[in-house]
């Protein structure tokens, strides 16, 4: 099954054509490289793609779902992370979790966060707050985030 299809992508920023012709197709459970020299629209892709940015032209779906006409089911259905931890440094890092978990209305917020702390190796730091944790830590506790809620 396809995770993600894109066909005939375009974007322009004015008069600045980021995106021209784009097409591509990711596997379910595939790992998946988008490479490219800055400025060749890897960003503009991802923004595509995560509902943040309408294309010009084309079409885009994620989960069978399109990033434009369906973008909330898009979003419901994945979960982003990017180059630089987002966590908040003010709380520790079980807060962290168990904050994301009840914005995302799940059930048992609390177990969910115990449960990817330990899968994460961050028990012994749960209750420290992330502003003490080393980059490696907070790096792990933002994918630990990004999993919550079983994006796919």
């Amino acid at each position: 099954m396809t995770a993600i299809r894109v066909r005939g992508l375009e974007k322009s920023y004015k008069q600045l054509h980021v995106l021209r012709g784009v097409d591509f197709d990711v596997a379910r459970g595939s790992i998946f490289a988008l490479l490219g020299s800055n400025g060749a629209g890897k960003t503009t892709v991802v923004r595509i793609l995560a509902t943040l940015l309408k294309p010009d032209a084309g079409t885009a779906t994620v989960n069978g779902f399109d990033v434009v006409t369906q973008a909330d089911d898009v979003r419901a259905a994945i979960s982003l992370t990017g180059q630089f931890a987002a966590v908040d440094e003010i709380l520790s890092g079980r807060e962290n979790l168990v904050l994301i978990a009840r914005l995302r209305r799940l059930k048992h917020p609390g177990k969910i966060a115990d449960d990817l702390l330990a899968r994460f190796s961050l028990t012994e730091a749960a209750t420290r707050k992330v502003s003490t944790y080393s980059g490696g830590m907070r790096r792990r506790l933002d994918i630990a985030m990004s999993l919550i809620g079983d994006p796919r």
